[in-house]
């Protein structure tokens, strides 16, 4: 069985920054963002929110995913995040509920 991918969207609580990344362990690194255990953009913009994530079947497809989001602008992004999160809700526990599937 292959591992899965995701890339994922943290914000802020004032949803004034977004940050995009790609992991295999995206429970653990949303953890590790939410502790701000991780040294970088998130600590230092207070990145503790998921607010969006896809599932990836592969590495490649999820890289290549990140960076085409990376590429977009920040309506483009904010208005891929509003059609499934228009509250901006933190999506933490969807997603240990869906990986618990």
């Amino acid at each position: 069985m292959s591992e899965k991918y995701f890339i994922y969207l943290m914000s802020n609580s004032r949803n004034t920054v977004l940050y995009i990344g790609v992991s295999h362990d995206i429970f653990n690194r949303v953890e590790s963002h939410k502790n701000k255990n991780i040294p970088g953009f998130t600590r230092k913009y207070n990145c503790t929110k998921l607010v969006y994530f896809e599932e990836f079947l592969s590495r490649d497809e999820a890289y290549r995913r990140e960076k085409k989001l990376k590429g977009w602008r920040r309506s483009y992004k904010d208005n891929l995040i509003d059609n499934i999160n228009p509250d901006r809700n933190d999506l933490f526990n969807d997603l240990a509920m869906l990986l618990s599937q």
